[in-house]
């Protein structure tokens, strides 16, 4: 889930932190769609100002107009895994970005999302994790949908990074993860199976820790 963050991260460490209060108002004039108010979005998400205003510079440089269509956001995600083919993973991602079905992400989207990965809680995180693998939004996880995902992710780090790794490495990897979130054995993964099983699992739950403290 940390792949989430790095997209327009690395914009924000190149930010000049003593732009005064006008300079930011007028930069949110000066786009194609002009975001919400600030104290609108801080009430919103569980970031400050001041972080909002350092999240809109980075997302302007990546996206001057202010919106994101699936395509840019492909383009700028797959800037982060040249040895792989991310389209199918960003496809899925863009898709639980954007959360009205608009197809395209403004910053308000951006900032709502990165809000839950970064600073939500443990089920916050969980539940948008479980939308995200919920490609048809049924409000279950099938085994074909997880298979996607899964092997998106695969295809994504690159056949380099897995050399001994089957071809059919994806599926195997699925029936063991849904032999243990699928705990009534119906054939799908609901939100509260999958949360409790996350729950239970060590290392989702340290990666669901690794990027608190990013911003």
């Amino acid at each position: 889930m940390g792949l989430v963050m790095g997209t327009f991260s690395m914009q924000t460490k190149q930010v000049n932190y003593h732009k005064d209060k006008a300079d930011d108002d007028l930069e949110m004039t000066m786009v194609c769609h002009r975001p919400e108010g600030l104290d609108q979005l801080e009430a919103q998400t569980n970031f400050s100002k001041r972080e909002l205003q350092v999240l809109y510079r980075g997302f302007k440089n990546e996206c001057p107009s202010g919106i994101v269509n699936e395509e840019t956001f492909k383009q700028i995600y797959s800037q982060f895994f040249p040895h792989g083919d991310a389209s199918t993973y960003a496809h899925y991602l863009f898709n639980a970005f954007d959360a009205a079905h608009t197809g395209s992400i403004k910053f308000e989207d951006f900032v709502t999302a990165l809000s839950i990965l970064l600073r939500g809680t443990v089920t916050e995180k969980l539940q948008w994790t479980f939308n995200l693998y919920d490609i048809n939004r049924d409000g279950y996880i099938n085994k074909e949908e997880m298979t996607d995902i899964v092997r998106a992710i695969y295809d994504m780090m690159g056949k380099y990074t897995y050399p001994v790794l089957k071809t059919d490495a994806p599926r195997q990897h699925v029936d063991a993860f849904f032999q243990k979130m699928d705990k009534n054995r119906d054939g799908v993964v609901t939100l509260d199976e999958f949360i409790l099983s996350c729950q239970e699992d060590e290392n989702i739950m340290r990666s669901l820790q690794l990027f608190e403290n990013v911003i």
